[in-house]
């Protein structure tokens, strides 16, 4: 029996990611049905889970030696397949630094260290990349990101972290800290208007961002955003997935707008907060 899993089940995106861009697909017996990226493996691979519930039954029928998944909000479905016998890796990364560091072990335990280190490396740089070409922006707006709309939530700490890297700054970065969604609940709306956002950003997880929900909120017509039209949507499955796509196609969708913020900025503005 080989040391290293051959028959790996990802209940959540971000592994299907890594393993496939470390060519490691070849590992993947099963995938979450949230899945998106790559896209491929949607045809490739069975969907057996969702988030917080799986079809156990029909995972064990795959005979994985592995399961990886993310949180304490898969603990049920990690408990089950434990008790069944199967072999599990719940992650619960939260930051930048994290989602880098999850990609090198990730890739230790499938035996391409050296691989991952260089994936790791190179995400590393891109950010870098998106941190330099902010720096030189004229301003910084700030920002509401809302990553659940009943009750409000808002962005997650590798979330806000980007929003920094971007060139924002995260009007909650004290609720970002907090690892459970019930913890950055914006119980007062009050707070939103208070904090004077001139950004808002949705990423309503599983559901479409509507921003013309957003403008009609009690009392919130005065804010800069809205004053000004500045609420957009980035794709969930962009930025909350604690994995590559976050800080490739997420971070760069936040560094667009919040670059094409801060050139629409009239000269009096023309400077860091």
């Amino acid at each position: 029996m080989t040391a290293l899993p051959q028959r790996i089940v990802c209940l959540t995106e971000e592994p299907t990611e890594v393993l496939y861009a470390l060519g490691q697909q070849h590992r993947i017996v099963g995938i979450s049905g949230f899945t998106v990226r790559p896209p491929q493996a949607r045809h490739e691979k069975p969907r057996v889970s969702a988030f917080t519930s799986a079809k156990v039954d029909r995972i064990l029928a795959l005979e994985p030696d592995l399961a990886i998944g993310f949180s304490d909000m898969q603990a049920d479905i990690a408990a089950a397949l434990i008790r069944a016998g199967v072999e599990v890796w719940i992650s619960n990364h939260r930051s930048v630094d994290g989602i880098l560091g999850y990609v090198r072990r990730l890739g230790a335990l499938v035996g391409v260290a050296a691989e991952a280190q260089a994936y790791a490396d190179r995400l590393a740089t891109r950010v870098d990349a998106v941190r330099q070409s902010a720096a030189a922006l004229p301003c910084r707006p700030r920002v509401y990101f809302e990553e659940w709309d009943e009750p409000a939530i808002s962005a997650i700490r590798w979330v806000s972290e980007l929003i920094g890297v971007a060139g924002g700054d995260d009007v909650f970065p004290q609720r970002a800290a907090a690892s459970l969604g019930r913890d950055r609940i914006v119980a007062d709306p009050q707070e939103v208007v208070d904090a004077a956002p001139d950004l808002i950003i949705g990423s309503w997880c599983g559901k479409k961002f509507r921003p013309e929900r957003v403008a009609a909120r009690p009392g919130w017509a005065g804010i800069p955003a809205l004053r000004d039209g500045e609420l957009h949507e980035i794709k969930s499955p962009l930025i909350l997935q604690p994995g590559p796509a976050a800080l490739t196609d997420g971070l760069d969708r936040l560094h667009a707008l919040i670059r094409q913020w801060a050139l629409r900025q009239p000269a009096v503005r023309q400077r860091p907060r």
